[in-house]
């Protein structure tokens, strides 16, 4: 029977009315054919989780690594948090806060400073700290006749800069007499060297002086010398220094400096924080360090954003947003809708659309609120398998309390988009709601509505679609487009980004294409491209087949300004290589100079000199292989070696020490990809040795750099030989190339999830897709509206 609407009415719901009354019956008197009827639902899910991918274990094994990690407590540090500290105390003394030093020479200058920064540089000052009473709240201290007020005020600028500015020879010896006077090595040592060191220099001293006084004030805090004040929490006492407290929470600057009653008091009582936080606070304070677990992050979290600890509220956040995962991301969303931090949620909440079918599959999830739910279920961004995934996360949240929430199922079901359903997936469903409208004593009516959407359902597909717009777009890079007849062949000068994710029905995905532009000069393929502080580079590569095409000239785009701009050319002409981004360098690793010659050669760019300079080469000459960075470290897998054989080699490349040897990849292969993805190095596609012909490489593997081990993952479907590759979003793209068997063009994307353990076809490609390239690029809001 035709779907039309005319047919639906009657038909169907009289006959869905007398399942329900037969369905009834069957679980009053249970029986065989009740169990029959389980056993049928039963195996229609196990058909469809071998479909849609749903597997338990990768649930399970994110437990048993989320374990770990609340076991392993992190140290996190702020780099710049000692600049920023001394910045504060600078700002300080400038508004004359809690300054408790009066310093003053003979010749009538004074400068009222806060001891602790001056006692960190200075040996009389910690002297004068560890003599004081307790009850003297200011030190004023006048220096002997031989200090001048501008020696003293150069070394007052070091103790809260790190520097001396405008050092002059003449000025040397008043501070020279001050330092030693005050008895402050560092200044004496700096003077000493001054003269002749450059300002770049200059400033990276200054930095290592701040976290040295850094150091020297945490020291002072450890021995309690100079601490003016006792904190008290859960019946502990915590001492400590007022102007440090000031310096690096809001709430303590307040409260020492606004004529509270607590800032005349030797002890204040906290309430409301326990004396373990208060003592890590307290750490992070002197030292911009905390340690950080699941264990403990929320608590120290609040607390600095009750007590407006800036640098730890920092270092929690880095925390929350490197450590998310599926176990905790819906914590991770609580605490950010609770406390208001409205990016922290943006990026929670993102993660638990793109992880949506593991994150359901978790106990927390069976307790988020009716609202939050409704929400996610909604979201055009929900990434799921299948529509199905959406079904059955509704019907997880449902049987975790049916007496309570089956009064919410109705409108639940309205969130989930049926007509994105198979028929087979719509037999669970089916099943499923027929089931949960026959259970209790709640009236309700599920599959009706179910049945018109999935039938029935809104002919604008545009509104039906789950689509997801990535932060970072991936964008295609030139390419060619094969012919048997050569001189049909069209090689690329075209950019292509990838605007959306799109899943219609079933299994069914596709990438929306946008046009970016055109490359300057001539079209290219088997080029180089890397992203280098969020610009793109295009270096090298082939015009045509023959060996005048081979390139040498090099390119980079602002995708802001949407603007090209010539670089120096390489040293060498350069094809068939890569183009790796290391340490804030760019380094073209090895290629073909011509169709017959490949090269161990290896260049580095300098973005400060415009230029490319030779580091250490590889071992061998190589090209066609793949190059992923890891922790900063550059490795390599297969490619041609000079003979043009496929090679098995893994191998980690050093510009200044060249190759070190690791395990050798399972299967040999060359014009192939490879993308780092956690932990791991995924391998994939190319073509591999077949006695004195290449075929194609289907086989997978992946690389664990921890252990220098391989192990295989699901083939390729198709082959993909000199196909580009990038990660998006946890997910592994391989996108276009060519069958070595017939030439004939690998058109389609596949993405490869890792949790599912499966590739998914994501539609056709646009433009030329053999030698294409691929990277992630961030692009202006405009461009993707």
């Amino acid at each position: 029977m035709a779907f039309t609407r005319k047919y639906l009415p009657l038909e169907w719901e009289e006959r869905w009315r007398r399942e329900k009354e037969h369905r009834k019956m069957m679980i009053k008197e249970g029986g065989e054919k009740f169990e029959e009827e389980n056993r049928k639902l039963k195996w229609i899910k196990s058909y469809n989780d071998s479909r849609i991918g749903m597997k338990e274990r990768a649930v399970k094994d994110n437990e048993s690594d989320n374990t770990e990690e609340d076991e392993l407590l992190q140290r996190y540090h702020r780099q710049s948090y000692p600049s920023e500290i001394f910045q504060t105390l600078g700002e300080m003394k400038m508004e004359n806060l809690l300054t408790d030093l009066i310093l003053s020479t003979e010749d009538g200058l004074s400068f009222h400073v806060h001891s602790i920064v001056l006692a960190a540089v200075s040996s009389l000052i910690q002297q004068k700290l560890q003599e004081r009473d307790g009850h003297e709240k200011e030190i004023s201290l006048r220096l002997c006749p031989e200090v001048h007020g501008s020696g003293l005020a150069a070394v007052v600028e070091f103790a809260y800069t790190g520097a001396i500015s405008n050092l002059k020879k003449e000025d040397m010896p008043q501070i020279q007499t001050a330092a030693f006077s005050l008895g402050a090595p560092r200044v004496l040592e700096l003077v000493e060297d001054g003269g002749n060191r450059e300002e770049k220099l200059r400033n990276i001293s200054a930095e290592e002086q701040m976290k040295v006084g850094l150091q020297s004030m945490k020291d002072l805090w450890t021995t309690r010398v100079g601490c003016d004040v006792e904190l008290v929490a859960e019946g502990t006492v915590f001492h400590a220094h007022r102007v440090l407290l000031a310096a690096s929470s809001d709430y303590f600057r307040g409260m020492f400096t606004s004529g509270m009653k607590e800032s005349q008091q030797e002890s204040v009582s906290l309430l409301l924080v326990g004396a373990a936080e208060l003592e890590s606070l307290l750490h992070c304070a002197y030292s911009g360090t905390l340690v950080l677990g699941w264990g403990c992050v929320f608590e120290l979290a609040s607390t600095s954003l009750q007590f407006q600890f800036q640098p730890a509220i920092s270092l929690c956040l880095e925390f929350l947003e490197k450590k998310i995962n599926v176990l905790n991301c819906l914590d991770v969303v609580s605490f950010a809708e609770a406390f208001g931090m409205v990016e922290l949620m943006e990026l929670a909440e993102d993660y638990v659309l793109r992880h949506f079918q593991e994150v359901s599959a978790t106990p927390k999830f069976q307790d988020l609120p009716a609202e939050k739910l409704m929400t996610f279920l909604r979201s055009d961004a929900l990434s799921t398998p299948s529509e199905l995934s959406v079904f059955r996360a509704a019907v997880i949240w449902i049987e975790a309390d049916p007496t309570e929430r089956l009064l919410k199922a109705e409108e639940l079901m309205q969130a989930v988009r049926f007509p994105f359903m198979t028929f087979r997936e719509f037999r669970e469903v089916r099943a499923v709601n027929l089931s949960m409208e026959c259970s209790g004593e709640v009236d309700i009516e599920l599959h009706k509505s179910a049945l018109k959407e999935f039938g029935f359902g809104i002919s604008d597909q545009e509104t039906q679609q789950r689509v997801r717009h990535p932060k970072e777009a991936l964008v295609l890079v030139g390419g060619d487009q094969l012919d048997t007849d050569m001189d049909q062949r069209l090689p690329s000068k075209q950019l292509w980004f990838a605007n959306s994710l799109r899943s219609g029905t079933g299994l069914v995905k596709e990438i929306e294409w946008r046009m970016l532009g055109e490359m300057p000069d001539r079209a290219r393929f088997r080029h180089g491209v890397g992203v280098l502080d969020g610009q793109l580079y295009v270096a090298g590569g082939c015009h045509f087949y023959a060996k005048h095409d081979v390139m040498k000239s090099v390119y980079r785009y602002d995708p802001e300004r949407d603007h090209w701009k010539r670089l120096a050319d390489l040293q060498e002409l350069r094809s068939n290589f890569t183009l790796v981004v290391s340490g804030g360098a760019l380094y073209a690793v090895g290629g073909d100079k011509d169709i017959h010659t490949n090269l161990d050669s290896v260049e580095k760019y300098s973005l400060e000199t415009d230029c490319w300079s030779f580091t250490h080469p590889l071992n061998n000459a190589l090209s066609g292989h793949a190059a992923t960075v890891w922790g900063g470290e550059i490795f390599i897998s297969g490619g041609f070696d000079c003979k043009y054989q496929c090679l098995l080699s893994m191998f980690l490349y050093h510009p200044a020490r060249g190759a070190t040897y690791l395990a050798d990849m399972t299967h040999d292969r060359a014009q192939h990809c490879m993308e780092s993805m956690g932990n791991h190095f995924y391998v994939a596609g190319g073509v591999c040795n077949l006695r004195k012909y290449y075929t194609n490489q289907l086989a997978c593997e992946m690389y664990d750099p921890i252990h220098d081990t391989w192990t295989v993952f699901t083939p390729l479907p198709i082959p993909h030989v000199g196909a580009a590759s990038a990660v998006l979003e946890e997910r592994l793209y391989i996108l276009g190339g060519y069958c070595q068997e017939d030439f004939s063009e690998a058109r389609v994307t596949h993405r490869y999830d890792p949790v599912t353990e499966r590739w998914n076809n994501m539609g056709k490609m646009p433009g030329p897709v053999t030698d294409v390239r691929a990277c992630l690029l961030h692009l202006p809001e405009h461009i993707r509206k």
